[in-house]
């Protein structure tokens, strides 16, 4: 994922609301967002080359999402894949402070990352860039590929559109797409410096980015209301294009049992 806004107890109907973009390169192959046969309960796209997965939720209510840390000077060629770091909590059993302290000594050897790891009563954050752990309290957030919350013209518009959105009771999910298909670039005076050339900074700093070799790939959003019943919908789009060509969705409760 590249652009994730949420708001985390924030809404009096509705728990948990999610919505996000995945960005990369167009010939990554990809699956979509299904229930895996090797593991049923389990709820999310699978990136067909390393195994992994982007975000994902499972009946038991275990939930992740993860962003790249753009830092282009640092990179790893031969790093594992940040995938592996969202399937593995959401495969797995332990709390998310227990999973975050465990990774935390092998953090750095994976290229940079921004990882939300828990549950709709318990959300974490944590970053090998800053190599801390933190405790999410109720509130909206943003994060693209610098820290949580850092103040990019892509985040700041997308927690901005979701306000507007939470000031509804009902949530229509028709505008949580219209946020994420946003793809005005931001103003040259407002472009982040994060090490990459000008132009390529400028390309790929909409909300919905559209390249030659690299974009969006997918939308995805997530609700979760107060009763614990679960939407999910998921967005594909051909290359280089706002044209849907597949959509997926799921409803289901979550399951008391955890």
């Amino acid at each position: 994922m590249c652009l994730i806004v949420f708001a985390y107890k924030q809404h009096p109907r509705y728990q948990f609301i999610f919505a996000a973009n995945r960005d990369e390169f167009y010939q990554r192959p990809t699956r979509k967002a299904q229930f895996w046969n090797d593991h049923p309960n389990l709820l999310a796209g699978k990136d067909l080359k390393a195994g992994g997965t982007w975000m994902g939720i499972t009946k038991g209510g275990r939930f992740s999402a993860l962003t790249n840390y753009r830092d282009p000077a640092s990179r790893k060629e031969d790093a594992p894949s940040r995938g592996k770091l969202v399937l593995n909590y959401l495969k797995g059993d332990n709390p998310p402070e227990v999973y975050l302290r465990q990774l935390h000594p092998k953090a750095d050897q994976y290229n940079g990352f921004n990882l939300l790891v828990g549950s709709i009563d318990k959300l974490m954050y944590y970053s090998n860039h800053t190599e801390q752990s933190v405790m999410l309290d109720p509130g909206l957030y943003g994060l693209s590929n610098d820290i949580l919350d850092t103040s990019w013209p892509k985040t700041d518009r997308a927690k901005e559109g979701l306000s507007q959105i939470m000031s509804s009771e009902q949530i229509d999910e028709s505008e949580l797409f219209d946020i994420l298909r946003d793809d005005q670039p931001a103003a040259e005076t407002e472009l982040p410096d994060t090490g990459i050339p000008r132009e390529l900074e400028r390309a790929i700093s909409p909300i919905f980015i559209k390249t030659e070799k690299y974009g969006t790939r997918c939308s995805t959003i997530l609700l979760v209301d107060q009763n614990g019943n679960v939407t999910f919908e998921e967005q594909r789009f051909e290359n280089g294009s706002m044209e849907i060509k597949e959509k997926n969705r799921y409803e289901f409760e979550l399951e008391t049992d955890g």
